[in-house]
């Protein structure tokens, strides 16, 4: 019921979705109704000490066994999985079906800067968009300081939805450009902020909220499911690796993919699940500390670190279930090392922002004795372009003659 006491239903939409219903990871005896999507985590379960998320339910046993590689009637990106998806009931954008690129060895880059607003949080954002436009909702509301709020403006354009972007005074330029682009309504405000003011207007306007509203992180019931179809696009062009490494904030994009995995082996189309790494940045790394203390959650002061979108100082309970049931491990990486991979990466021909490098810059930092078997997947989750700073000044022009151009170029290491 809204603020003016209309009763809201979700729109009755023609979806190859088999999902059920909504169960708590607090308690998987726990569940709700599919209708509607979860905002403030489990309310059964969780307390003012920790947020549990709840997770979405499906039929399985109405998904074809040719689904991870057959050719399906529902379409290419994130339709191809709709079988194992909240309901679709916004347009996509061409999410997803992002290159699996071998950059050694078994060793293979996931490079999610290729979705159309050149980060992971497309796929999350259909399918919040989604709900959004099943609820009826006149608009989204988002906090983020960057790829959150831009994909969740994209997607709010694209339905014909307004959206409210709840975002840092510090907005990296290309974010900032994306949501003037996208005719988003942009409030920057401090941090502790964001949140309150998310769930005020939400109340107060109807907007459906996108983004995280609990203490202890648990975000849109809805949202993770988008990031399974990592799992499954992986697993279908090279079968299930030995581990995967992936930039953590909150965790959300950690638990998709171990939860994709854990879905293809519980239908009987693949027989394991791999390891899965956090990369979290050292000045902060709420999972790695809730892992070490044995609790589903807690709270760190969050150090000096150019790796912003990843520097989140609570941990969501996803992250942990997602990092003990695969028997995968938390790391920490400094700055440093993610600079080193983010080059790394460059030098293969892709751009990332240092938060993306996190997942490479986690997988150099193992020795020879903790290294897995098997093929390797390292996530990269977004742009270089989402970057804050460091881009270089503008080079001096030259007057077009041969020795200048020479002199650049030996400077450079070419020729002698």
């Amino acid at each position: 019921m809204d603020r003016w006491g209309t009763l809201r239903l979700p729109i009755v939409i023609d979806s190859a979705s088999v999902a059920t219903g909504q169960r708590s990871l607090g308690d998987p005896d726990v569940r709700y109704s599919l209708w509607p999507p979860l905002s403030h985590g489990c309310p059964q379960t969780s307390s003012p000490d920790v947020s549990y998320p709840v997770e979405v339910d499906y039929d399985y046993g109405r998904i074809p066994t040719d689904f991870l590689t057959g050719q399906t009637a529902f379409g290419a990106g994130l339709e191809r999985w709709a079988p194992l998806l909240p309901p679709l009931a916004a347009p996509g954008l061409g999410e997803g079906d992002t290159p699996l690129l071998e950059i050694g060895e078994g060793l293979y880059v996931k490079d999610e800067s290729r979705n159309p607003t050149w980060s992971h949080k497309d796929r999350l954002n259909r399918v919040t968009t989604s709900a959004a436009v099943a609820m009826g909702a006149p608009g989204v509301v988002v906090a983020s300081s960057g790829n959150h709020g831009a994909s969740a403006a994209a997607y709010a354009a694209r339905a014909g939805l307004r959206c409210v972007v709840l975002t840092s005074p510090e907005l990296p330029p290309a974010v900032a450009a994306f949501l003037s682009a996208y005719g988003a309504v942009v409030l920057p405000m401090p941090t502790e902020a964001r949140w309150p003011l998310a769930e005020r207007i939400s109340d107060e306007f109807g907007f459906h909220p996108v983004s995280n509203l609990t203490p202890f992180h648990t975000g849109h019931s809805f949202g993770a499911e988008g990031y399974k179809t990592v799992a499954y696009e992986i697993a279908a062009e090279l079968g299930v690796p030995g581990a995967v490494f992936v930039p953590t904030g909150y965790g959300e994009l950690l638990f998709g993919v171990w939860k994709g995995f854990i879905e293809l082996c519980r239908l009987g189309l693949t027989d394991r699940v791999p390891r899965l790494f956090s990369c979290e940045p050292a000045a902060g790394g709420p999972l790695a500390a809730a892992l070490r203390q044995g609790v589903p959650a807690t709270r760190v002061t969050v150090g000096a670190t150019d790796a912003y979108g990843i520097d989140c100082a609570v941990n969501g309970y996803r992250g942990v279930l997602a990092v003990a049931e695969s028997d995968g491990r938390a790391l920490l990486v400094d700055d440093a090392e993610m600079r080193a991979a983010q080059a790394e990466l460059a030098a293969q021909g892709m751009w990332v922002e240092l938060s993306a490098a996190a997942g490479l810059a986690g997988l150099r930092t193992l020795s020879d004795a903790e290294m897995v078997e098997g093929p390797v997947v390292c996530v990269a989750t977004s742009s270089g372009f989402k970057d804050t700073g460091g881009f270089p000044s503008a080079l001096a022009p030259l007057d077009g003659s041969w020795e200048p151009a020479r002199e650049r170029l030996r400077a450079a290491g070419i020729g002698s």
